[in-house]
């Protein structure tokens, strides 16, 4: 596309119905919206997360507490970093409490020793920990397998040293690359088209080994584009969302044909514990999409009037991806997370657009809207 095409948006006349925003970085992210698998069959299971500080790690933590698990959050440790979307559960009473519902244990998973420690006792296992953002990872590649493969590996032996119920895996609907047929499932060729999505083809096969090998009770979710409350700047909806609410009349974006498929945070963290309950999805990789899709042209469109504000969208050269690295389209089947487990996605785009924007707009300091983040 020319570099100086662009789109003119203008706000409809019903998109300033939403209400104002009032969440917080503290706040869950709409915790009550409990789909099939809502229930108390977590209550006073050990579980861990890795990437618990994270924003589907941190959706998930809530969903956990809510359904009375004892959660151990394992998060990457920073000197001096705050507590971010876990802040909530470490108030002045909390760290001390023997009642506390979330254990903070900092760390690198990178660091197998660590690892071990954090896996022991623990009923099941959640692995979301991650280096992520696909433009850093042409500039450091072997950062992403140094994280990603060897971490997941360290985290897969723990499980297997510890004899854990379950181990659910996080993979990316970028390990399939370009859709060479649509809907995607879970059949479809890997194609590493980023050395991010390279070293998430490594993850997943270093995970499935373990259950080949050495019977680990493993399932890998292949969550497509998550969205929501506490994303960060790197992903396109907050990143559209954060300029227009900083009074931007001019979004720059990279490519505006690709097609992707949206799921709302909650309802992709409620696919993780039903896919956790679901034996027949042991050493199998299970689908988390919502079956729709939507190019980043019409999502720039829906952003504008769920903001409430005026834009137009630009191509940004310095946003594209390399050429042959562009992956097109995404569109999950998602029959197994159906069939399988009993999941359904119950927030729909305009809703869970609405939300996150209500979102971002009561938090715009935690973004840099004039920033490229990678």
């Amino acid at each position: 596309m020319n570099p100086e095409t662009e789109i003119r948006h203008t706000t409809p006349a019903t998109a300033t119905d939403a209400g104002p925003a009032t969440a917080t970085a503290a706040t869950p992210a709409n915790v009550t919206d409990a789909g099939p698998a809502a229930g108390g069959s977590w209550r006073g299971r050990t579980v861990l997360v890795t990437g618990a500080e994270g924003f589907i790690g941190s959706t998930l933590v809530d969903l956990l507490v809510a359904r009375g698990a004892n959660v151990r959050a394992f998060v990457h440790y920073k000197p001096y970093a705050e507590k971010g979307h876990l802040a909530r559960y470490l108030g002045p009473d909390s760290p001390d409490s023997p009642d506390s519902p979330v254990e903070m244990l900092a760390g690198d998973i990178r660091d197998a020793g660590r690892v071990s420690d954090a896996v022991q006792g623990c009923d099941t296992v959640f692995h979301l920990a991650a280096l992520i953002g696909i433009p850093y990872s042409y500039e450091s590649p072997g950062a992403y397998v140094q994280t990603n493969v060897t971490g997941t590996e360290n985290i897969a032996e723990a499980c297997r040293r510890h004899a854990v119920r379950r181990l659910v895996h996080t993979s990316t609907s970028e390990v399939y690359g370009t859709a060479l047929t649509a809907p995607i499932s879970e059949s479809h060729p890997l194609q590493p088209q980023s050395p991010y999505s390279a070293s998430k083809i490594g993850a997943d096969m270093m995970a499935l080994s373990f259950h080949h090998a050495f019977e680990l009770p493993v399932t890998v979710v292949r969550p497509f584009n998550t969205y929501g409350p506490r994303q960060s700047a790197r992903a396109v909806i907050p990143t559209i969302l954060a300029q227009l609410h900083a009074g931007a009349t001019e979004i720059r974006l990279g490519s505006l044909t690709p097609t992707r498929d949206f799921t709302y945070v909650t309802d992709t963290a409620e696919g993780f514990l039903a896919v956790a309950e679901c034996d027949r999805a042991l050493g199998e990789v299970v689908n988390l999409g919502t079956g729709r899709e939507i190019s980043i042209g019409d999502l720039a469109e829906a952003l504008v009037a769920a903001s409430g504000r005026d834009a137009r969208v630009v191509v940004d050269p310095g946003r594209l991806r390399p050429a042959g690295s562009e992956v097109e389209r995404l569109l999950s089947d998602n029959t197994r997370a159906r069939s399988w487990a009993g999941w359904e996605p119950v927030v729909s785009l305009p809703e869970g657009l609405r939300r996150t924007s209500d979102w971002i707009a009561a938090n715009l300091h935690l973004f840099a809207p004039t920033r490229y983040q990678v």
